[in-house]
């Protein structure tokens, strides 16, 4: 982490689970176990249908609220999609594009990714944009080949001004719920290579300013470690943050790395 430059994130991605109903006791008892000075921006990524219900429960603010899908059209005859400024409109200040899951179940291609990404910034909300190698790229020894393509279609979509707004998270697709985790120095790697591609792209100072998660089973055991590299910037967490105590314990990881006092 560097938080002299970026945003340090710790955001949880809830994916297909929970119901709208859980969200208050889920809350409350994470409340009871988060730190009480704000070391770390934290954020839960909710399906469309928990959104309003965990706004209510969050009303202090200290936790954001994001979505994890969004369309690439902004309104029209698209049965079932959810645009930018519906998300908008709920006080949705995050949204994952381009999960590995949307890759595969939906279909998402590198350039829908960037529409998508797009389409998440024109309406003043930050896109967590998730890249990620299979275990075959990996072991081929093509990660950064294939990452750097995934990173320049998605920031090619990117409007001028808008550059700083964006989080990418690296999410190695072998890591993610199958409880494998990418070393820290194998994590630190790919994260500084995104950085160096945003460098390339927008030059050092926005690079400097872009926070960069990782993403892939990261746990309250390995969360440290992985937050002690000077290009990770934060974590999207899945398994981890259906639990309120595994969750706030990641959360205070931040802390633990960073040696800010809990107060």
């Amino acid at each position: 982490m560097n938080k002299k430059y970026r945003k340090t994130i710790i955001a949880g991605n809830w994916k297909m689970n929970l119901l709208p109903s859980d969200v208050k006791s889920f809350t409350e008892e994470l409340r009871t176990l988060l730190p009480k000075a704000k070391t770390c921006e934290v954020a839960l990524l909710v399906p469309y249908t928990h959104i309003s219900a965990l706004r209510r429960a969050m009303k202090d603010n200290r936790i954001s609220v994001g979505a994890q899908d969004v369309s690439v059209h902004d309104k029209g005859a698209y049965t079932g999609e959810i645009s930018a400024d519906m998300l908008a409109d709920l006080g949705a200040s995050y949204v994952i594009v381009g999960h590995s899951e949307c890759r595969q179940y939906h279909g998402d291609s590198d350039f829908t990714v960037g529409a998508k990404a797009a389409a998440v910034l024109e309406k003043g909300m930050s896109p967590i944009i998730c890249v990620g190698e299979s275990l075959e790229q990996r072991e081929r020894g093509l990660t950064m080949e294939y990452i750097t393509y995934q990173v320049l279609a998605a920031l090619s979509f990117v409007p001028e001004g808008k550059e700083r707004s964006i989080v990418i998270a690296y999410e190695p697709i072998w890591a993610i719920g199958t409880g494998k985790t990418a070393t820290k120095e194998e994590a630190q790697e790919v994260c500084e290579g995104i950085r160096d591609v945003v460098r390339e792209k927008f030059g050092a100072r926005v690079a400097r300013s872009v926070s960069i998660l990782y993403g892939g089973s990261m746990n309250p055991k390995n969360a440290a470690e992985l937050l002690s590299m000077p290009d990770i910037d934060g974590g999207l967490i899945g398994g981890a943050s259906l639990k309120p105590h595994d969750f706030a314990q990641i959360i205070d990881a931040v802390a633990q790395v960073t040696g800010e006092e809990q107060k």
